[in-house]
């Protein structure tokens, strides 16, 4: 069964071990340049926000109280899976301006593999594996799917400003809360996210692919234990027509 205890002690684990890797990630020098990027507004800030919301997340999950062993392995390990996508497009992919499903799937269609490419298949095959563990309908998998790695993208296409994946993470999470089936999920990146919010709007940090991609499956997973077919059908749907929309307005103003 699961209590309110289990939600707050995942939240406090997804906080607790995301500030202290990051923490520990900031106060190291060696090879700083590696994790230096430039931001919106032309400041230099880093990229520790990213491995430490994947960590906090990760553990957070794997550790939830009152679900079934499966379940948390096979979150931890899509979260995992997500951020490590993500962090080979932050330093393979670092200097490519091309963004969204329409130019990476584009350049592999003349034979260009690019790190965003990679990207998002991995991403795909790991959502496609926690749906398979963690829902029993055909149907049921491939709609955890697409809601998890649906989740994923739309945290990461929002970090293009300070605070806004973050934020978007506590919005979208919060509703997770009142399901007693996957509070302790929703509450995992929760406390990732409120760990890191505070550096990230002051242009300290950001979270980068490894982050947002991080977090965003950890919502998407949360998503997927507490629904049935039609919540499930009714997320996807919006997932997917975000992404749409966005990957348009993106392709509309290069």
């Amino acid at each position: 069964m699961i209590t309110m205890r289990a939600v707050g002690k995942a939240a406090l684990c997804g906080a607790v071990v995301a500030r202290g890797v990051y923490e520990g990630a900031r106060r190291r020098r060696t090879s700083a340049a590696v994790w230096e990027r430039t931001n919106h507004a032309g400041r230099t800030v880093h990229l520790h926000a990213g491995p430490a919301a994947a960590a906090g997340t990760a553990l957070a999950v794997a550790a939830a109280a009152g679900l079934p062993p499966r379940v948390r392995a096979a979150g931890a390990l899509t979260v995992a899976a997500a951020a490590a996508c993500g962090a080979y497009d932050d330093f393979a992919g670092a200097g490519d301006p091309r963004r969204g499903f329409r130019a990476h799937l584009g350049a592999l269609r003349r034979g260009e593999v690019t790190s965003g490419a990679v990207k998002l298949i991995g991403i795909g095959a790991a959502a496609c594996a926690a749906g398979a563990v963690v829902k029993e309908r055909p149907l049921d998998k491939a709609l955890a799917a697409v809601v998890i790695a649906g989740s994923a993208h739309l945290v990461n296409l929002l970090d293009v400003r300070p605070g806004r994946a973050a934020g978007a993470v506590l919005a979208l999470a919060a509703p997770g809360l009142a399901r007693r089936g996957s509070a302790p999920l929703a509450a995992a990146p929760m406390g990732a996210a409120a760990a890191l919010i505070a550096d990230d709007l002051a242009e300290r940090t950001m979270l980068g692919d490894t982050g947002a991609h991080a977090l965003g499956a950890g919502l998407g997973l949360a998503v997927v234990v507490g629904n049935g077919r039609a919540g499930l059908a009714l997320h996807a749907a919006a997932l997917v027509g975000t992404a749409l929309a966005m990957d348009a307005r993106n392709h509309l103003c290069e």
